[in-house]
Order: structure tokens, then sequence, then C-alpha cells
């Protein structure tokens, strides 16, 4: 018994040597082990330290945004981190302190052992801070090996699976894939008989053909389109309290046929963010600079146009950080950035770059771009072609743009809103000016615009003006190549009688005022200047409606003034699109960092610029917009290609490879995938070219894309949010996706492309307009079905089914819907006019087959499902149209409500019983469900 005894004491003692010996083999290793800054630090100082010691705030004086900082210390003067020594800092002594009124994190629960250990080990490995990753250039990453996929991206999916058990699912079949395709490409569903065709086709490269067909489709350039519209915070308003009609559609015309033509993306952001600034812009690459000008204009009377202007601003900056960048530069506008390594400073840099344009919260969105379609169109070219020929005076140059062209051939006679260039005055929508702002004290800021630009003199004898003033105190000045250049002639402006509002109006009894101009040799500028002698605005405000010059060799022929009447109609009707054009060298603003954000305090003055842990601007880039926006898609930068990639992931997987697509910094998700995001960001750019089509097509050729959605439970276990990608993705499909496919399965879509929005039917009530006559008129004929994307836009009151289902307002950059679940989709699906419609329109389609109820029915789920019913689904759909038939026979008021069918029509039970067939078909899980 005593050697049993000693014997289980000897075995006691050596496991517990074993164990101790392991332990402190597992401890040395874990203390060997390199901690990684990025995963495993920043985490830590993000949620732990940053908000008292960060970018909003340094308590102490302590700020551990960055190394040095850190290393330096707070105000006590001692270093908070010596790398080597984790009890030489103060941080390791305040985050393991006894007491709770000095212990880090402060009021907060202390750290945790293994944050700690953490901490205590990265500080002895040398304290080492580590750039995030979405700041570092991509580089193209080896493809792993892999047995299973088609392409690439197969052998990054697949390698996340190692060690987790999953297996890929098999393909789907190919009506799911082909409906999953066409809904993905083109944002509509594909024909039963275009289904019927692929099942059909046993070619190899048949799937292949189908992804060229739909790429090259022009439905595709509308699904793309869709998505880029809440980025560019597009609307058919203004925005704000009284949010009045935007000429907005060319510039959504503008992207649909970018996207269609292939045009690579790093010239489709030079084209929006600085089109006026290419050599001889077109008036494509000038429409598409509404990119910008879609920011909202505050109309309201009382409203300062500086702080709104200001506001637009900063919504550009905003919105350009965000779109290209996935960076919430927002939280830079007051303090430095609580968690990434941006100061203040960096916002008002971009600022700078956006600072300098014409554009002024102006009630008329001041500069317009004016756009003649069809018949007025050609009209204004026979206009134009007639005076070219007969009135030489014009000077019109017939390489110019058609808008500019109009603008040459009304000459001698000027308007306002044909300045090159204003500052400070309001410019109405028919073209007149007013110095509404005229009390400012500065000097440099009185009001002026640059009337003419490089006039030849030696013709100039005087000129006509036609003016409307109050008060008696508001005075012109001619003034000589630039605002305060030499004074050539100034005159007061005697009160005449009633003038317009701040606002608009009109019905000013005008003055006309004939005056000399000293005489002067060679080509100058005209600036006029207006002045209110008292500083107080009701005392000197001026209307100016015209301007002529006095050319007396070259008067126009009564003729010419009929064809130039004729075109001055023509211009009252065009098109007006809000688009960019650049403050002339006289004209800059100087940018000033604003104090805690606020503009009415502005602190030092500011450059343009990007910010230094980013690579710098191109060697060749100019110091404006279009040097920026080279800079956006230069080589160099690590953002751009992977905010690209990322949401056309998200736009084929529901969730992109990094889920906070808004955000890609310390604070947003890590990529599931990151070898394959910046594989993907490195082809976009070199290979691919920047060309999104190519792009589009290796994402969807992949297995990984192709797979089946059915869920295993297994498999579901172990990755039940489907982040390693081992089957295929269902989401529920976007609002207008939704609409179209209703439209579509109903024979009732139009495919027109492009042109004017539209106001398909809506519920009664909504559109309630305070300040203007302005209503909703449900279009008529093939314009009430035109897909979602063409549909009217207001910001105050959007189009309430599409809000249902998470469509924003876009009064600001949207980069990401989140999509919810809620009853009010499914009233709007079941009771909204439009899908009430199109479920008749499905209804009678049934009934144009030939057949019995059962086999009609089951035509109508093929048409929306693209697949045969079941049994339980024939049952169910059975019963439906059979309990319906009997409830309309008896009421047939309630039958004729329900479709709209005339008192007179056959057959409106049986209609009415199908319509509510069609209506469930409709409302399916299945229909509403991308699969």
């Amino acid at each position: 018994m005593r050697l049993q005894m000693r014997t289980y004491q000897a075995w006691g003692l050596l496991a517990g040597g074993l164990l101790m010996t392991l332990w402190a083999a597992c401890q040395v290793g874990a203390a060997s082990r390199q901690v990684d800054f990025n995963t495993q630090i920043r985490p830590i100082l993000n949620g732990k330290c940053l908000s008292c010691h960060g970018g909003v705030k340094a308590n102490g004086g302590l700020n551990l945004m960055y190394r040095d900082a850190a290393l330096r210390g707070g105000d006590s003067g001692e270093p908070a981190i010596l790398p080597g020594d984790p009890a030489a800092g103060t941080l390791m002594d305040r985050v393991l302190h006894d007491d709770p009124e000095l212990r880090m994190p402060y009021e907060q629960p202390p750290l945790s052992e293994e944050e700690i250990d953490l901490l205590r080990r990265w500080i002895a490995q040398g304290a080492a801070w580590d750039t995030h990753w979405a700041y570092k250039t991509p580089e193209e990453p080896a493809v792993p090996a892999s047995d299973w996929g088609e392409n690439e991206i197969d052998a990054f999916v697949a390698a996340a699976w190692d060690g987790t058990g999953l297996r890929p699912n098999p393909e789907a079949d190919r009506a799911t894939l082909l409906r999953r395709l066409s809904l993905d490409l083109t944002g509509l569903p594909p024909s039963p008989a275009a289904v019927a065709a692929f099942v059909a086709d046993r070619r190899p490269d048949a799937y292949a053909r189908l992804v060229d067909s739909l790429l090259a489709s022009p439905h595709y350039g509308e699904r793309r389109a869709a998505r880029w519209l809440d980025l560019a915070r597009y609307a058919d308003s203004k925005g704000y309290e009284k949010d009045p009609h935007r000429d907005s559609w060319p510039y959504r015309d503008w992207v649909i046929r970018a996207f269609n033509a292939d045009m690579p993306f790093d010239t489709f952001t030079l084209k929006q963010l600085a089109g006026d600034l290419l050599p001889n812009p077109s008036r494509d690459e000038l429409v598409a600079t509404s990119f910008l000008r879609q920011a909202m204009t505050n109309t309201e009377g009382g409203t300062d146009d500086e702080e709104f202007r200001v506001a637009a601003v900063i919504d550009r900056v905003n919105t350009v950080w965000t779109v290209w960048q996935g960076t919430t530069m927002e939280c830079v506008q007051c303090h430095d950035h609580p968690y990434d390594p941006f100061p203040q400073e960096t916002y008002y840099q971009a600022f700078a770059f956006l600072d300098q344009t014409q554009d002024n919260d102006l009630f008329a969105d001041y500069p317009l771009l004016d756009f003649w379609t069809g018949a007025d169109s050609l009209a204004v070219e026979e206009a134009l072609t007639w005076l070219a020929e007969h009135h030489p005076a014009s000077e019109i140059d017939t390489q110019a743009l058609q808008h500019e062209r109009v603008r040459q051939a009304l000459r001698p006679r000027y308007e306002p809103r044909d300045a090159d260039d204003f500052s400070q005055v309001i410019i109405y929508p028919d073209g007149a000016a007013a110095n509404w702002r005229n009390n400012l004290q500065s000097e440099s800021d009185q009001p002026f615009f640059l009337l003419y630009q490089d006039i030849d003199f030696d013709e100039v004898a005087g000129l006509t003006f036609r003016y409307a003033a109050t008060g008696g105190e508001g005075s012109l000045e001619f003034r000589l190549d630039q605002p305060d250049g030499p004074l050539l002639h100034s005159h007061v402006c005697a009160p005449t009688g009633r003038i317009r509002s701040n606002e608009g109006g009109g019905g000013e009894e005008w003055k006309s005022v004939t005056i000399d101009l000293p005489p002067q040799s060679g080509a100058h500028d005209l600036y006029v200047v207006l002045r209110n002698r008292t500083g107080n605005i009701p005392d000197g405000i001026v209307v100016l409606e015209s301007f002529t010059l006095h050319r007396p060799r070259q008067a126009p022929s009564p003729q010419v003034v009929a064809w130039q009447d004729s075109l001055r109609r023509l211009r009252e009707q065009a098109v007006r699109v809000p688009y960019l054009k650049a403050r002339t060298s006289h004209n800059r603003r100087v940018t000033r960092r604003f104090e805690r954000g606020n503009w009415l305090s502005p602190s030092d003055t500011i450059r343009p610029g990007v910010p230094e842990v980013l690579p710098g601007l191109p060697a060749d880039a100019p110091d404006n917009r279009l040097g920026f926006a080279q800079w956006l898609v230069s080589p160099g930068n690590p953002l751009t290609a992977r905010v690209m990639v990322n949401r056309l992931w998200e736009d084929l997987f529901g969730r992109g490879l990094v889920e906070t697509a808004e955000d890609l910094g310390t604070q947003g998700f890590l990529p599931s995938h990151p070898e394959l995001l910046d594989w993907l960001a490195w082809s976009l750019a070199h290979r691919h070219r920047w060309h999104l089509k190519p792009m589009l097509r290796e994402l969807v050729m992949s297995a990984t894309y192709r797979q089946s959605s059915e869920v295993d439970p297994a498999q579901y276990a172990l990755d039940p949010e489907n982040r390693l990608l081992a089957r295929g993705v269902r989401f529920r499909l976007p609002a207008e996706t939704i609409r179209d496919q209703a439209l579509a399965v109903s024979g009732l879509l139009s495919p027109e492309l492009l042109g004017p929005s539209v106001m398909p039917p809506q519920p009664e009530g909504i559109w309630k307009v305070v300040y203007s006559g302005a209503q909703w008129k449900t279009s008529e004929g093939k314009d009430r079905y035109r897909r979602a994307l063409y549909t009217y836009w207001r910001r105050t009151s959007p189009y309430p089914s599409f809000v249902a289902f998470d469509a924003p307002s876009r009064e600001f950059c949207v980069p990401r819907r989140i999509r919810t679940n809620t009853p009010l989709q499914a009233l709007v699906t079941l009771n909204d006019p439009v899908y009430t419609e199109a479920a008749t329109a499905l209804a009678r389609r049934m009934m144009a087959q030939p057949g019995l109820p059962a086999e009609r029915l089951a035509y109508g789920y093929e048409l929306a499902l693209l697949a045969a019913p079941g049994d339980s689904s024939r049952q169910a759909l059975q019963g439906l149209y059979e309990e319906a038939l009997a409830h309309y026979v008896a009421d047939s008021t309630a039958a004729i409500t329900l479709t709209g069918a005339d008192s007179t029509e056959a057959q409106v039970p049986e209609l009415a019983a199908y319509t509510l067939a069609a209506n469930a078909l409709l409302n399916m899980d299945a229909f509403l469900t991308r699969q």
C-alpha cells in the first residue's frame, strides 16, 4: 500500500511537472508571438482610448492617434509609451492602477487580462504602429492554389474555407441562374422564352454568351445608373423646405450612356468632378459636372445664400470622400477625425479644391447649361445658321457648343445670366440680376459680374442698359479688365418704382439708359460693379435686365432682330441643367478653416491638398478640381479601386467584401477576404484599365457567383451569415427592381430609354406643395410604365413605394441601402396602384391563354417565377382563384373597383379572380427575392 501511494505521488509529481512545463512553454510561445497592431492593438485603442485621447479631444494633452504623440505623452511630461519597456511609460501604469479614479479607461470597465497582455507584449516588442490596411496601395497578391472554380476569384474564396469544414454548393439550375444574372446586370427579369432558350442551349460557352449579351444590353446602363444616382444625390428638385423643380434628367441620361459605353471609371471620375476644366469640353462633359451640382439649394426667404453655398461645398466634400474613398470625412469638418489619421486641415484642403465655382445658392441655380432636344434643337440650329450668315457682327464660332453659339448670336445684346463670372449678385430665372447682397462692407466683397470678355473696344462707342431701382442709393460702375480696374463710367440709379424681391417675381418698370464709354484700344474685359452707397439693403437695390453694346458699323437689321427674337423665345424653352463653371482668376475665393466647423468662425487660410497618410498629388496635376480628380484615380491612390470593386461585389453578393462600404477606415468592418479585395482592386486599375464591364464579367463568370443558394443545415451551422460564400446568396431586391419586375412580367413595362422624368401612379395626397402650384400629374400612355429609374424624384416627398423599400430621399449621398423587412412593404405590393394595375395586366395575360383555370394559373406562375409551380402552389392558387371568383360573382361592383374594368366588359368576375391570384404571385417571397 505504501509503495502504491508512493507510485501515485510520483506520477502526480511527474504529471504536475509536465503541466507546468507545458504551461511555461505556452507562455513563452505567447510572449514570443508578434503582436499585430492593426488587428490586435488598434481595436483596443479605438474602442477604449481614442474617445478621450484621440482626434476629437486629447484629455491631459495625451493623443494616442499617432505614434509620435503617444511616445511624447501628455501634460505630465512623461512618455506614455517607452518602446521595449512596458513598465516605464504612463500608459500601462494607468491601465493597471488600483484606484478607479486613476485607472483607465476612466469610468469604464477595466481592460481584460487578454487586452492588458496584448498591450504589454506590444510595447515590449517595440510598440510599432502600422498603417491601416486600406491606406496601403494594393499590389497584385499571389493567387492561391485551388482545384475548385472557374477563375482566380474562386481560388481566393476556396482558400478561406480551409479548416472550416465548408464545401461549395453545386451550380444553380439554369432558370435560376439566368434570372439572377439578368436581375443583377440589367435590373429586369428574363422572359420565359429566354429561359427556355438558355436551358436548351448546350454549347460549352452558353453561359459566357449570355453574360456578354446582358452586358451589351442598353438596360445594363440603367441598372448601373440606378445604383450610382444614390451616390450622386440625384433628384428632380432642389431640396430644403420649398424643394422646387430642377432640370437634372440630362445628367441622369449621361450616366446611363456612360455606363452603356463602358466609359473607364477614371474617365467617368474626371468628367463628373472636372469636366468643365478639360480642354475644349463638350456639352456632355459639362452635363457630367452636374454630379457636384446635385447638392441642395435653399430657396427659402430670409436665408443667407453664402451660408448655404458653404453647405453645398461641404456636401460635395463629404460626397467625394464617400463615393471615391469610402472615408467618413464628414467627421473632420469640426475637428480631427476621431479614429482615422485625418487632421481637420485635410477637410479644408479638399474644400479648397471644390470652393472655386460660380454657383452661389441662387434661386435660379446659375450657372445653367441651356439644353435643347428634338424639334427645339433643330429650330435653334436653323436660327444659328441664318444668323451666322447674315449677322457677321455676332462673330458666331461654328465650332463652339450650341449654348455658347446662342449667346454669341444674340449680340450685341447681353443679359446678366450671360456673364462669364459673377460674385455676390442674384441672377433670376429670366436672366436679370440684382444686388440684394450689397450691404457688405468689404471693398473686395462688392457685387459684380464679368459682363463681356475679350471685347474688341476699337468697335465700341457706348452701351445701353435697362434697370429698375429702389431707394436711389444704388449705383453702377463700369470697370476695365478686373473688378477694381480703371473706372470707365459710373451711374447713380434713380428710383423707378416696384422691383422684385430677392426670391424672384417681376413686373418692374424698366428704365433705359445710354452711356458713352471712353475710347479704348484692343481686347478687354468689361466688369459691372453694383454698389449701395449706404450699405442698407432697402436703400439701393438695382435690378439689371439687359445690356446692349453700341457698334455703329455693325447695327443689326430688322431681319436679324426678328431671328434673334425667335432665338430668345427658344432660349426660354430650353432645359437648363446646373453645371460647374470655374471662377475667373480675378474672382478666386480664399478658403479658410472653420473653427469647430462653423462657417461664421473662419480661421487660418488653407491651400488645396491631400492627406499626408495617402500618396501625394501626381507630379503633373494642376492645383484645382481637375488635379484633385486625377489624384483620386491615380495609380498610387489606395482607396478608389478598392471602394469601387467592393461596391460591385455588394451589388452581386448582397454584401461587400467590406460590409461597411461607406467606411473603409479603422472603425469599418475588416474585409472578409482581404487578398481577394486587393486582387480585384489591382485588376480593375491595371488589368481592366478601369473598365467595369470586364470586371463584372469576371465576377459573374466565377463559380462562386454561380452557386446554388439552397441551404444545407450542416453547412448553415458552420457559416450562418454566408460570409465565406460556400453557397449562393439570397437577398431582397431593391425598390426600383421590384417595381420594374412587376411591370415586366405583367407586360406593361415600357422599354424606352432616357428622357425627362415621369410621374407614374401613386396614392393620393402624397404631393402637397405649399409654395407653388406644382402637382403630381400622373403620366399617360407608355410614360406611365417607364422604368423606376425615370420616376420624378422630389426630395421632400420621394415616391412612396420606393421609400417603403429603403430608398433614400437623396438629400445626401447614400453609399449603402440598409435592407429592412416591415409590414408596410407587404401593404405596398398588395395595395399600391402600380402593383394592383400590374396584377390586373398579368391577369389579362393569363386569361388570354387557352385552357382551364389551372393551366392559366400555372402560366401566370411561370411568367412571374420562371418555373412550373409545384403541387402545393397549384393547389393554393386554384383555391384562391375559386374563392375569389365566388366572391366577385356575388359582388360585381367590387370586381369593377379592383380591376378598373368597364361595367360592360365580359368576364369581369373572372378577371378580378385572376387579378387576385396574380397579386398573390407578385407578393411571393420567391418573386421579391433575388436567389
